[in-house]
């Protein structure tokens, strides 16, 4: 397993990460949140990282992008969402939008799934990696239902099989992204994470 400490050269670890995800692998790399496990949102790419963090098929996965104009290109983002993504984002919110057609993803939920989750990170790294690929699928670096580890080499160590690529950002301690539903009527907290209810005003 391959480490590589971000702080002491992020072009190079960007570089390395980049040629990992263009060849299917699967990284593990430092967010604003947690830790997390990111492939392409192809399905070969996303069936290994589902396999790696054993998390159930019928539970879909997130996509990170480097900025709202690439979510575009991927959703139909309602006002609702466009106003919350305009005051939180980048930063520790995942929004689920309608997901446009023919795209090809696979991020659990199928290639038809009708909606997506996004979010703009406040985090440099995995924004850079999107500049680069495209829309990067990632969910939590740990084993399904557990804690993900604060420390990059735990963090690999708690999946099924060691991943190709490790992105050493240093200890995490925040949680995992607030989860908001803006597919309905009425936007819906699904998880709230460190963005409450009452500071994205849905409380």
């Amino acid at each position: 397993m391959r480490i590589l400490d971000v702080a002491a050269d992020p072009a190079v670890a960007v570089a390395a990460a980049t040629e990992v995800l263009r060849a299917g692998g699967v990284v593990v790399i430092p967010t604003d949140t947690v830790y997390g496990i990111a492939a392409s949102p192809l399905a070969d790419s996303t069936a290994e990282l589902f396999r790696l963090k054993g998390r159930p098929p019928d539970q879909p996965v997130a996509v990170l992008t480097d900025s709202p104009t690439q979510v575009d290109d991927i959703a139909d983002v309602p006002e609702v969402a466009r106003r919350l993504a305009g005051r939180h984002w980048p930063g520790p919110l995942t929004l689920v939008v309608p997901r446009r057609p023919g795209l090809g993803f696979d991020l659990g939920d199928g290639e038809d799934a009708p909606s997506i989750g996004v979010r703009v990170p406040d985090h440099a790294l995995p924004r850079a990696l999107a500049l680069e690929v495209g829309p990067i699928a990632v969910t939590s670096a740990n084993e399904h239902g557990e804690a993900t580890p604060t420390a990059a080499a735990d963090a690999a160590a708690a999946l099924a099989a060691e991943p190709a690529l490790v992105l050493d950002g240093g200890t995490l301690q925040a949680s995992a992204s607030t989860v908001v539903d803006c597919t309905g009527p009425e936007p819906r907290v699904l998880r709230e994470g460190p963005l409450t209810a009452a500071e994205l005003g849905l409380s």
